[in-house]
């Protein structure tokens, strides 16, 4: 490595130490490290500005603004009470069963809002029947970072993928005659969550809660039954129009800004029509998390100053003799060491940075990049719900359950349920991921 190349590398780990420690905020950690590669000549701000993958901004933004709709229409709540009056007052059932319906809707929406939309209703339960939110709460945050690569739309991570390798909405269901993403989590997941209902089972052992006293329908959760069905409809219509995408030919981005749009527009011309007071369009982008849009900006930038340097070339060239003795061996060595990693780091960065070093070596080694890709992509999604460091959405889920409580989890509480959560799943991604998307390539 020359001089340059060494200052990049060091700018680069400087500005992901300063975003892990917080020292200083993470989205100035990340512009001041872009700002220090343009000067010593990495590359030039209009270079810095076109490595942004903007496409994906735009999905973030887009999701999120409907996402926001769709938290104030009362549906979380609906399913939530259904569960509860499901679960028969079982307190193990009805928090195995929330934390596993978190999972499924973070397929489609951005984990931390998962958890933001559901702490509410946790709460209202967990002050009514006298229990804990903190392991259910976490649990939430868990099943809701561990499904969100199951599927395109559900985190960054599955997103970067679709921008570094050009995979499609329904590659993530089934991709080279082979189930993908979607199959492999899942059957991790079932395992998982078998494993924690088990768990939940001794640690609320006798806590039933007096659901009788409900006198509430669950249906009395959705305020405003016409902003309800407006708001479902127009979500599944831009998801089914961003599958289809290979049919219209549009970008991701622009096919979701096109149902963002849509739904401000309904709800500003026909506001009179909803009993809800709907949010007008400066409270909706005010509700945004533009502190993570504009990290995400500074993210792309940043594993960009990396190529240009040629940092990716010699990382791609350091773990060829791995991959070319064994693609077996070098799929578990990526999946393990990735797994322990992403625990203690932004995950983002090192899954963006290591999508980009598989696709230069595919291209060099005229390898099959995809069983590489799922190791990477899976073990960084599940190894990054170790710490609060990895996973945002265990943060936030940490964060609000301390403020109710009124008081500071300890590391230990915390590891008690992160670790066997991490071991478990994946061990049963792990096994199947071997069987399905390694060996079958294995020259």
């Amino acid at each position: 490595m020359d001089l340059l190349q060494i200052l990049t590398v060091l700018i680069f780990l400087g500005s992901i130490i300063l975003v892990i420690t917080g020292w200083i905020d993470s989205v100035v950690a990340a512009l001041l490290g872009i700002v220090l590669m343009i000067w010593i000549g990495v590359m030039t701000e209009v270079q810095a500005f076109q490595v942004v993958d903007w496409n994906v901004i735009l999905i973030l933004l887009s999701i999120w603004i409907i996402s926001g709709y769709f938290g104030k229409s009362g549906v979380p709540d609906f399913l939530s009470a259904v569960i509860l009056k499901k679960s028969k007052g079982n307190v193990a059932v009805f928090v195995t069963f929330i934390g596993t319906l978190a999972g499924f809707i973070s397929m489609l929406i951005d984990n931390v809002v998962v958890v933001l939309m559901f702490a509410p209703v946790l709460f209202h339960a967990s002050r009514r029947f006298k229990f804990s939110p903190f392991i259910p709460l976490l649990f939430i945050g868990l099943c809701a970072n561990f499904m969100g690569t199951a599927m395109l739309l559900g985190d960054l991570p599955p997103q970067m993928l679709h921008s570094v390798s050009g995979i499609e909405f329904s590659g993530f269901i089934w991709y080279l005659g082979r189930p993908s993403s979607f199959f492999i989590l899942f059957i991790s997941y079932c395992f998982t969550i078998s494993f924690f209902y088990w768990k939940f089972s001794k640690i609320y052992a006798g806590k039933v809660m007096d659901i009788a006293s409900l006198d509430e329908h669950p249906l009395d959760h959705i305020k405003d039954k016409p902003f309800a069905v407006v708001t479902c409809s127009i979500f599944c219509l831009t998801i089914l129009a961003m599958a289809l995408r290979p049919i219209f030919g549009y970008y991701l981005g622009f096919i979701a800004l096109w149902g963002a749009l849509t739904l401000i527009l309904i709800f500003e011309i026909y506001k009179d029509a909803f009993t809800l007071e709907i949010p007008n369009l400066e409270q909706v982008f005010s509700e945004l998390d533009w502190r993570a849009i504009f990290f995400y900006i500074a993210l792309f930038a940043l594993v960009g100053g990396l190529e240009h340097a040629g940092v990716i070339k010699i990382l791609s060239n350091g773990i060829t003799p791995y991959i070319k003795q064994s693609m077996a061996v070098g799929s578990t060595l990526l999946f393990w060491v990735t797994a322990p990693i992403v625990g203690v780091v932004e995950h983002d960065a090192y899954i963006l940075t290591m999508l980009y070093v598989i696709r230069d070596l595919g291209r060099e080694q005229a390898l099959n990049p995809w069983p590489f890709y799922w190791m990477l992509l899976w073990a960084g999604t599940l190894g990054s719900n170790l710490t609060v460091a990895g996973a945002p959405a265990l943060f936030v889920a940490k964060n609000l359950a301390d403020k109710e409580e009124q008081r500071k989890t300890g590391l230990r509480e915390f590891l008690s349920i992160t670790v066997p959560y991490v071991i478990i799943s994946l061990v049963f991604c792990y096994l199947p991921a071997m069987l399905i998307w390694v060996l079958p390539f294995q020259k």
